[in-house]
């Protein structure tokens, strides 16, 4: 169902994240994935994630390339909303790990998204029903055009898209803040659960074609301000020129242009700037772990 994330060796990636296989023809859900065998638990029973600060892991919010394209995952706290296919995986991960290292439960509130931090937590609403659920985001995917949340299986019951496969749905980032909120919306009655139906292809589901839905992730800052990579300096325009050059064929995964700043005499090789420390540093970790050396975090003034 998934890719294994290129560009993060030390990643585990399974759950979610393990080597893909031809976009599925017929049922919604996966061909060689699906529904449990039997179901142990009530799924409506099931509480949601309750939203509450966690430190971000330290190695599944790398930036990462899947099926060539590159991601940037979310270091931050801004609000988001998105509106898209919500699909799900069940028994095939169930037991596997996921992009976080923990172990993907099929009946626990959880989800896999491109770029949302890990961990961070989302609430999901089907558009057709209206029902919400909050989940927490320990997985990377999916990563099919138009798709923009993977849901666990009880998460996907709860919506009532377990059956269809996939459903259009409406994601809000929140946090320990709403907490209450939360708990209050989930107190209210409870929309009608629909009836049940037949699994059915993608081609044939009534749902309306939305627009990929992506998350604008501006990790470069747009005035002078922020945070510079300083990959080397150098006295000589002529070796920072060529050293650039060298920097340029090396990180083909790098989507924006290395600079040669001179200053004080000498020639700076830098990337940036950056918005804040932890969009400097995951670029950073990454470029060590092409290289085998770390560019040096400076500000924009020097």
């Amino acid at each position: 169902m998934r890719a294994p994330v290129l560009a993060l060796a030390a990643l585990a990636v399974a759950a979610c994240g393990t080597a893909p296989k031809a976009p599925p023809a017929k049922p919604a859900y996966y061909a060689d994935d699906g529904p449990p065998e039997s179901v142990p638990v009530d799924t409506a029973a099931i509480p949601d994630a309750v939203p509450r600060d966690e430190p971000y892991h330290r190695y599944a919010n790398r930036p990462y390339t899947v099926f060539g394209r590159s991601y940037a995952p979310v270091v931050n706290d801004d609000p988001m909303r998105e509106r898209g296919l919500a699909s799900w995986y069940g028994r095939k991960f169930h037991g596997q790990k996921t992009s976080s290292g923990e172990v993907y439960d099929m009946f626990a509130m959880t989800a896999a998204h491109k770029t949302l931090p890990i961990p961070s937590y989302a609430k999901v609403t089907s558009v057709a029903n209206g029902r919400s659920v909050v989940v927490r985001v320990n997985d990377r995917g999916p990563f099919h055009d138009g798709r923009v949340i993977d849901l666990s299986y009880a998460a996907a019951a709860k919506l009532g898209i377990a059956n269809p496969g996939s459903g259009l749905v409406d994601v809000e980032r929140v946090f320990a803040r709403d907490a209450t909120r939360l708990a209050a919306a989930a107190a209210a009655p409870a929309a009608p659960a629909p009836p049940a139906t037949v699994v059915t292809p993608l081609a044939s589901a009534a749902l309306p074609t939305p627009q990929a839905a992506e998350i604008a992730t501006p990790l470069l800052a747009t005035g002078p301000s922020g945070l510079y990579l300083q990959l080397g300096a150098f006295s000589s325009a002529e070796n920072a020129e060529a050293f650039r050059d060298r920097m340029a064929r090396e990180l083909t995964w790098l989507n924006e242009p290395i600079q040669v700043a001179a200053a004080a005499s000498l020639h700076r090789v830098r990337l940036g700037p950056y918005k804040t420390r932890e969009e400097a540093q995951a670029i950073a970790e990454k470029i060590r772990a092409t290289l085998d050396f770390a560019p040096v975090i400076t500000p924009a003034n020097r």
